[in-house]
């Protein structure tokens, strides 16, 4: 089956610029942020999350709801259990489209939005002001969030992973409405001194990054590629899903299970694992388990000699039993 032309992310792995092809956003989803070059795709990504993204197994069906939220720049909420890729979803947008490394947002109970915006260690510099010939400048003392980061102006969108969006506190998700939909926050702390001080450095998300704040604001230009993650254990409030697109992964099945073995354990790993995977998959029937705990279990069973086999088997039998009882403390 061929694929739509209009898809501007493909899922094929092979990075493009496909992102340049995107139409402007609609009237109501346009922002004036001043378009700045930065160079997002330029910074290196960690190891572990190049291997995830360049391995990562896209389902045909979710394409057009993935590039829908591309084209309407409204965040995607990603549901499912855990372990179908959810996060890694994320990370594949991103390395396909050379948007730059994800930025990470994990949420807890204590979250709160000031935490994805920014940070101002207001006690350090005050303790830094009593010390002589110490320089205080209070850019020194602001470091942008994951979420302040992704809406920095620029001409290309950055990706940002809010995981795990329903351990949050019940009004979490309404907070997230306003810079959703107006693309801008503001400093009070640098608004304050903006007569004197226009524009201020800040250190960013991006590790060893800078970025310039004028008049304590800051106003999206391409609204960022939100991917919001959740394993339906709760519900959300009506106005906030009004606002997203919303996707939901089921669990692989065998013919997906055996690309992944193979893009992630190469072709060692591809080898005789038939029968594991239907084994993995009759047990997913009876309770939670997770596509790493398969790759887990095959990668122990390759590097003991345990390749084929009855012995193959049990091992993988007792790695997802110890998996699981893991996963669920």
């Amino acid at each position: 089956m061929s694929m739509p032309e209009w898809l501007v992310f493909r899922g094929t792995r092979e990075p493009h610029n496909g992102i340049d092809r995107l139409p402007p956003p609609p009237a109501w989803r346009a922002f004036d942020g001043p378009v700045e070059p930065r160079a997002a795709a330029s910074l290196a990504w960690k190891a572990a999350d190049l291997e995830r993204a360049v391995s990562y197994e896209t389902a045909p069906e979710t394409l057009e709801i993935i590039n829908a939220a591309l084209f309407l720049r409204r965040p995607l909420l990603v549901t499912g259990k855990p372990g179908v890729g959810k996060s890694s979803l994320s990370l594949a947008v991103a390395h396909e489209l050379e948007l730059g490394p994800v930025l990470r947002w994990p949420i807890t109970s204590r979250s709160v939005l000031s935490d994805g915006l920014y940070r101002y260690d207001a006690l350090s510099r005050l303790q830094d002001v009593n010390l002589p010939e110490t320089r205080t400048d209070i850019g020194d003392y602001l470091t942008l969030g994951p979420l302040g980061t992704a809406l920095l102006p620029s001409e290309r969108p950055r990706v940002l992973l809010v995981d795990e969006l329903d351990k949050s506190d019940m009004d979490f998700p309404n907070d997230l409405l306003t810079v959703f939909e107006e693309g801008y926050y503001e400093i009070p702390e640098l608004q304050r001194i903006a007569r004197i001080q226009p524009e201020v450095t800040v250190a960013t998300a991006d590790p060893g990054e800078t970025a310039s704040v004028r008049s304590g604001r800051v106003q999206c230009a391409a609204f960022p590629l939100v991917v919001l993650t959740s394993n339906n254990e709760r519900e959300f409030p009506p106005a906030f899903l009004r606002r997203c697109i919303q996707l939901h992964l089921e669990p692989p099945g065998p013919e997906r299970l055996a690309r992944i073995v193979a893009h992630r354990l190469g072709p060692d790993g591809a080898r005789d694992s038939q029968a594991l995977i239907r084994r993995f998959l009759d047990l997913q029937k009876e309770r939670d388990l997770a596509t790493d705990q398969l790759l887990n279990a095959l990668y122990i069973s390759l590097n003991i000699g345990a390749t084929e086999g009855p012995a193959r088997t049990k091992l993988a039998e007792q790695l997802f039993q110890q998996l699981q009882n893991t996963a669920e403390l």
